[in-house]
């Protein structure tokens, strides 16, 4: 793996690291290969119930490496189109595909396509001095990594619009207030309390919160009828599992439940 992801599993928790600190954690292809690795190695290990992400230094990612954009610019029109299909693009795709919480952990700025990250996982923690803007429009571009997907999902399509087109930054606590983090917390705090609530996540039981965030993800793009029946399509799996009996056995003999997965 290189040595701009750091990869730890502990507890049922893995952390993906971005560590470009020097670069502002922006993304190159050999740290996009590492990560969408990494993601993967999530997404089908049994070691893994749920997934932080987070950046080493003052920032969390500052999007793509601007370094980069001139070779980019002087490309033919359908070889950048395939490029950032075949590398930025893989992000959002892969985090698609995986059931299980994915945490961002915001310890700093994140503009961009680091934005665009932040927002494609399920829940944002920010430190306090973290900024956010979407900074496209700066440089003459528009979102490339999904972020005109999932910016108005989230804070509403006037405020996203005004994030692009200012590109201006608001602070951790104006985030939170938007619905764009969930909650804010003391820099020196962040990842303590990250893990605090990746780790009561991770005991829940597994099959039931990835069938959770399943139906939630898919009943936001379908009607009423259709999401009622994917639950009802989707309950007899939980309803039969190894867990549910177990949940129930725990709260008769009042004591915490020993989850499997199963």
């Amino acid at each position: 793996m290189s040595e701009h992801i750091i990869f730890d599993v502990s507890s049922k928790i893995a952390t993906i690291t971005l560590n470009r600190p020097e670069k502002l954690n922006a993304f190159n292809d050999e740290m996009l290969d590492a990560w969408v690795d990494a993601l993967e190695e999530c997404r089908t290990s049994d070691a893994v119930n749920v997934i932080v992400i987070t950046g080493k230094g003052r920032a969390f990612t500052s999007g793509g490496d601007v370094a980069k954009f001139g070779d980019m610019a002087a490309n033919t029109p359908a070889n950048i189109s395939k490029r950032i299909r075949e590398n930025t693009q893989r992000l959002p795709r892969k985090l698609d595909e995986i059931d299980k919480p994915v945490i961002a952990a915001l310890n700093g700025f994140a503009a961009g396509g680091g934005l665009d990250v932040a927002m494609m996982c399920d829940i944002r923690f920010a430190a306090e001095s973290a900024r956010f803007a979407e900074t496209y429009a700066l440089m003459g571009l528009i979102p490339g990594a999904g972020g005109a997907y999932f910016l108005p999902r989230l804070v509403g399509t006037a405020r996203a619009l005004e994030m692009f087109w200012t590109s201006e930054y608001i602070d951790a606590y104006t985030a939170e207030r938007i619905g764009l983090v969930n909650k804010v917390f003391p820099d020196d705090q962040l990842m303590a309390k990250t893990y605090e609530f990746a780790e009561r996540v991770a005991k829940s039981a597994p099959l039931a919160i990835r069938l959770i965030k399943r139906v939630v993800y898919q009943g936001l793009s379908t009607d009423l009828r259709t999401a009622l029946d994917l639950v009802a399509s989707n309950m007899p799996v939980v309803r039969t599992s190894e867990d549910h009996q177990e949940a129930v056995r725990a709260f008769r003999e009042k004591r915490e439940p020993q989850f499997n997965g199963r």
